[in-house]
């Protein structure tokens, strides 16, 4: 392996140099674009003495490595046999507050920009000068000193001996870690069947740059079968990180203990699980700054020492890990995490770490692109999950509460506001006339401008009122306004507009119907992405939805168990569709009971709505006093939801019956192996309660490909269905059977949608042809 480290000089001056504090009291978030203006005045102002945006770079021999140092300076300047290096800041800060070593950390990137300069044109000496330039004045001011190339000389080494430092950690560890991989084999002695095509399938997916699309039903292993080819391909130089993610905490677990089933075998590899900020948070409140938390004060002054001690000490950085040494060092242990991902090999977060445009990680995504694969688990998930990522909604009510409750301190800003309820106004007078929500392809363009005087107005007010009561509110309106504004500038042919009246209020959304196309570029900041889930079906579909095309691949397992352990019963002889429920609920208790009379054991009954759900379960109950049952509420915590779960590890005498919803917390995402669970009834094909924002999918997938109906609502809701059905079997050992309720079950277009599994189901018309049905199957 090459010994050969590319790094930038703001990278490197920023890592070996940082220090203090933590703090994201707010600054405001338009000034980035704005420093970029303010750059170009300040360059703008000299004559042709001045050259902007200079690339520089330098190659150099340390020790056993050699280092390739590059950057952009704001600006050199000649005049006569003198060279300036000008680094520009913005700022806005009082420039009475800024004096010579304001920011050591300015003097440090000016000085390494006069090294490199001044090595490649030969000079003995030059100045390095500091331009800080304040955004709201727009005065300057300047600080310069003389440097000989010596002095340059001396601290450019310096910085690069303590950043070697941390290359040969890298180095080296890369070096163990490839050896050990090398040597890794496949971690159980077989493969169970399909398991060795799909490790190929991601290899070779790896390889070529594409991406995969993969149904893997539960049992072949879907987590290490991934993971195992991924490890390989960084072992190789193929890639250089593995994004493992997940819509659920607990989908983490599983690539936890592939990674620790390989370590025991041999392998070295650095694993990060990120979790949220809140969740890690060690102070008493989520406050990011030195006043308000002890973790964030001086945090730059512990964190590279405590960075160094974990990577010395540990592998497999979890949250237990980051928490402990974030404890001892006293650092934030989000910052901590976020630093550490950097030397990790495997990162394992939620979806939104790289697709959300919001708190995607910038220090990965921000270039064109890198080496990395992205594996996503349960990737059906990513459907809605990223239409609500890139969609963005905004109510007119603050508008007017704010402009009444500014109007006496600050009139600007009151002023602002009613801009914004005037727009909503004449939006819903112009859009609501007739009907209560009203959508359109183009953008509604009149509120934009507004919204972004208000940003301004609010930001000013931000930087100046800490103190005011009305601080924290406001805040929390002007990023979500900003949201707005980031959102707006995604908005394509994919998206809508949407406006609708809830209550007195009106609410104006910017709707991502089809995400396809956002997904796809983020995509292509990694080498490859496998997208897999026991129930992506049909793969056509998630295929065209997460952001593929025809040339990337798509492969189908059935399931590895025997067939012979599953019995699947088809009732398609009662409608489940809203007109037709009150005359059949007593049809649909009938199956029910019969299905789990025929043999004692926890059973599962699932409903498209809360409302149907409870209106069966009184009627089952009714009927059947003797049986036990627990039934989903609405809202349930962690504690009742743990509870509810725990009831299926009891030791149950007799029969338990558990009604849940489709698409809700019981229904995907969790394991009852055994005789935990021994059948499942799915009454309804989880259709997608008919709605506003559905029936907008609908029209734009009916006119783009013809199969609106299928892309709103069946897909989405055989996937429900499939989920749940899912939970049956987990083992090889299980035995199970499923009971599907509905007369559309039976129709060419929902069969066509059955997995391989189900191929062998059986359909029952009445209550007696259940019981025969399962008393053969369980008899077996």
């Amino acid at each position: 392996m090459s010994k050969r480290i590319k790094v930038s000089v703001r990278n490197l001056v920023e890592f070996v140099l940082r220090s203090g504090d933590i703090d994201n009291t707010f600054v405001g978030s338009t000034r980035a674009v704005e420093g970029t203006r303010a750059h170009q005045k300040v360059q703008s102002s000299y004559g042709a003495e001045y050259t902007p945006e200079v690339v520089l770079s330098h190659v150099l021999s340390f020790e056993d490595f050699t280092l390739e140092v590059e950057g952009r300076v704001d600006g050199i300047i000649r005049i006569d046999e003198y060279i300036i290096i000008d680094e520009i800041k913005s700022t806005v800060r009082s420039l009475e507050d800024i004096e010579e070593d304001y920011n050591p950390l300015h003097w440090a990137q000016g000085k390494c920009y006069g090294y490199i300069y001044a090595k490649g044109n030969r000079l003995d000496e030059l100045q390095v000068q500091l331009t800080y330039f304040n955004i709201e004045s727009e005065e300057t001011k300047k600080f310069i000193k003389s440097y000989t190339f010596q002095e340059l000389e001396e601290f450019f080494l310096g910085l690069i001996e303590k950043y070697v430092e941390w290359a040969s950690i890298v180095y080296y560890w890369q070096k163990v870690r490839n050896e050990s991989i090398k040597e890794l084999s496949f971690p159980f002695k077989s493969y169970r069947k399909g398991q060795r095509k799909l490790a190929v399938a991601v290899y070779e997916t790896v390889l070529n740059g594409k991406n995969l699309f993969v149904q893997a039903p539960t049992g072949i292993g879907k987590t290490i079968s991934t993971i195992f080819p991924s490890i390989k391909a960084i072992g190789e130089g193929i890639a250089s990180k593995v994004f493992y993610l997940t819509a659920k905490t607990i989908t983490r677990e599983a690539a936890l203990n592939s990674i620790k089933q390989m370590i025991w075998k041999g392998l070295r590899i650095k694993s990060i699980v990120i979790t949220a900020k809140e969740k890690v948070c060690l102070n008493q409140e989520v406050k990011c700054n030195p006043k308000d938390c002890p973790y964030a004060k001086g945090h730059f002054d512990r964190v590279n020492k405590a960075i160094m001690d974990l990577l010395n000490n540990e592998d497999m950085i979890t949250r237990e890990i980051v928490e402990k040494y974030a404890e001892y060092y006293k650092v934030c242990p989000f910052e901590f995490s976020l630093d550490l991902s950097l030397w990790s090999d495997v990162i394992i977060c939620d979806y939104n770490y790289v697709f959300d445009p919001n708190v995607s990680l910038k220090r990965f995504f921000e270039g064109n692109g890198d080496d990395y694969i992205f594996l996503i688990d349960e990737a059906h998930n990513l459907v809605d999950r990223s239409r609500d990522m890139f969609s963005v909604e905004i109510m007119k009510e603050p508008f007017l509460k704010y402009k009444r409750l500014f109007k006496e301190e600050f009139p600007n800003i009151s002023k602002a506001f009613n801009n914004c309820n005037n727009v909503m106004n004449r939006i819903k007078r112009k859009y609501l006339s007739i009907e209560n929500y009203y959508y359109q392809k183009e953008e509604i363009i009149d509120l934009y401008s507004p919204i972004t005087k208000l940003i301004k107005e609010l930001e000013e007010w931000l930087i100046n009122q800490k103190g005011h009561k009305l601080y924290e509110e406001a805040q929390e309106l002007y990023f979500q306004l900003l949201r707005f504004v980031k959102i707006a500038d995604l908005y394509d042919k994919r998206y809508v507009t949407y406006i609708e009246l809830i209550g007195k209020d009106l609410l104006l959304k910017l709707f991502c119907v089809d995400p396809s196309n956002l997904l796809s570029e983020i995509l292509k900041k990694g080498k490859a992405a496998i997208f897999f889930s026991a129930t992506l079906t049909p793969l056509d579909y998630y295929r065209d939805v997460l952001g593929g095309n025809e040339e990337d691949y798509i492969i189908r397992f059935s399931s590895p168990f025997p067939k012979d352990n599953l019995c699947v019963l088809v009732g398609d002889n009662i409608s489940t569709k809203y007109k037709d429920r009150d005359k059949t609920y007593s049809k649909a208790v009938e199956y029910i009971e019969e299905f789990v009379l025929q043999k004692e054991g926890n059973y599962f009954v699932f409903f498209p709505s809360y409302k149907y759900m409870e209106q069966i379960y009184q009627c089952f109950i009714d009927r059947n006093p003797d049986i036990k049952t627990i039934i989903q509420e609405s809202s349930m915590s962690e504690k009742e939801r743990e509870e509810f779960l725990d009831r299926f590890n009891h030791e149950n005498e007799g029969t338990m019956v558990a009604f849940a919803v489709l698409g809700g917390i019981f229904s995907e995402g969790i394991d009852l192996i055994g005789d935990k669970l021994i059948g499942a009834v799915i009454v309804g094909v989880g259709l997608p309660q008919i709605c506003f924002e559905r029936d907008i999918i609908r029209e734009y997938f009916q006119s783009l490909n013809g199969l609106g109906y299928e892309y709103a609502y069946m897909y989405p809701g055989m996937n429900k269905v499939l989920q749940a059905a899912g939970r049956v079997i987990r083992s090889e050992t299980d035995k199970g059977a499923i009971l599907l309720i509905d007369d559309r079950f039976g129709t060419i277009k929902y069969k066509r949608l059955y997995p391989r599994e189900w191929f062998h189901y059986e359909r029952v018309g009445n209550s007696e042809s259940i019981r025969a049905k399962l008393m053969e199957f369980w008899s077996l």
